[in-house]
């Protein structure tokens, strides 16, 4: 299987069939996946904790959005064998627990509304540790690589420029210091640069700008080590209210 890395941007994409479209052909153009493992900027707690495999079960995790957008609901199956078999990837390797009531939060389940809008492949979340440095990151997706010929899709869910204190409306100019980041990703990930995007807090320009906070990039990380360094091809770019890049890539 290929690994990704979706921009899941606002919340309000589960509603915005326009902004969905690109996800929605991307979903149709992938194998078909027996089940889907995906890491949220929006779960960063330690150690890599397995959530919720029963199935179904997400959070709105979000406040001031049209009531509508609490309404909505995704009820992917779970992947209770998948659970199992990433925790004996990580063995020994990474500490690793179970945490069954954690439900999917919306870096999962935004995005796959438009990726998987049938909710039928099971899917399975797992927790990026806020204190883990990049290059464990890197190693973490390395861990989880095998799980790529059995049939699993690992899906990295963030956004590589993310600052919510320089929104503007869409359609805005965005900023240079917001093109000037994503275009050091983009090239970065065209050459398979793993140190460079694993360094970009060093070597990215204006990367503080791009993440005043940055648990929206690690997730790239975390795919990068599954796609074992190799090169990228991007799925969908632009920004959306000004500071949000939504460069999603693939790598096959």
């Amino acid at each position: 299987m290929p690994v990704g890395f979706v921009a899941h941007g606002a919340p309000t994409l589960a509603l915005d069939a326009e902004k969905g479209a690109p996800l929605a052909a991307w979903g149709s153009a992938l194998p078909r996946p027996r089940a889907a493992l995906v890491i949220s900027a929006h779960w960063t707690d330690a150690p890599v904790l397995v959530g919720q495999t029963a199935g179904g079960h997400i959070v709105h995790d979000f406040g001031g959005f049209p009531e509508s957008l609490y309404r909505l609901r995704y009820d992917a199956p779970g992947a209770p064998e998948l659970a199992r078999r990433a925790e004996a990837l990580l063995e020994g390797r990474f500490p690793v627990a179970r945490r069954d009531a954690q439900p999917m939060d919306h870096g999962v389940w935004v995005p796959l509304m438009h990726v998987f809008p049938n909710a039928d492949v099971p899917v399975l979340q797992l927790s990026m540790p806020r204190d883990l440095s990049p290059a464990r990151l890197v190693a973490l997706g390395e861990a989880l690589a095998p799980l790529r010929d059995e049939g699993v899709w690992i899906l990295g869910s963030g956004n590589v420029v993310h600052n919510l204190r320089r929104l503007a409306a869409d359609g805005s100019p965005t900023p240079s210091w917001a093109t000037d980041m994503d275009a050091f990703v983009a090239e970065a990930l065209a050459r398979g640069d793993v140190d460079a995007l694993a360094d970009a807090r060093h070597r990215a320009p204006d990367y503080a700008l791009a993440h005043p906070t940055d648990e929206h990039y690690r997730p790239l990380l975390v795919a990068l080590g599954a796609a074992g360094g190799d090169r990228a091809r991007t799925t969908l770019d632009g920004f959306e209210y000004s500071s949000i890049s939504r460069r999603s890539v693939e790598w096959a």
